[in-house]
């Protein structure tokens, strides 16, 4: 048995279990998106670019910045909402619906630039945390898919 948890969420979710802080658990089947490195990463992405079209005028804005913003908002959210669908196939479902806003979220960062909204800095620096969330992101779309082939055949072989 091993402590975890930091927050004060209790619910279940097919065999997926997240417990309060301070509580006991044995086993838990999937990971808590949370603590997922592709989160952290989306959210670093999300709140960069925030900041980054925050001080731009209104129709710059109202048209590429809150396509910005939706797209890389985006990506986190999708990684949320899969883990905490019942089934392994929606689960990837969602990963690959994150993996879209990230490349929808480089297109709208290659807009802004080219449009002279972001700088050459601000650019590489979310460029920058882009390219280690586009691989790692695939890796771990990869490792859930294996995991489920896996899974669906044991359970062939067993019937």
């Amino acid at each position: 048995m091993t402590k975890i948890g930091l927050w004060l969420l209790v619910f279940g979710l097919g065999n997926c279990v997240y417990v309060t802080k301070g509580t006991e658990q044995s086993t838990m089947a999937r990971v808590n998106f949370e603590n997922l490195r592709i989160y952290e990463l989306s959210e670093k992405l999300a709140d960069k670019v925030w900041e980054s079209v925050l001080p731009w005028d209104s129709f710059a804005r109202d048209t590429v910045g809150k396509q910005l913003v939706r797209s890389a908002d985006s990506i986190g959210a999708n990684i949320a909402e899969g883990s905490g669908r019942g089934s392994s196939q929606d689960y990837r479902r969602f990963l690959r619906i994150s993996r879209g806003s990230l490349y929808e979220t480089l297109h709208w960062l290659r807009r802004a630039y080219q449009r002279k909204l972001l700088t050459a800095r601000q650019t590489s620096e979310l460029r920058s945390i882009i390219s280690e969330l586009s691989p790692t992101l695939n890796a771990y779309l990869r490792s859930v898919s294996k995991s489920a082939s896996r899974k669906s055949a044991a359970f062939q072989t067993d019937n």
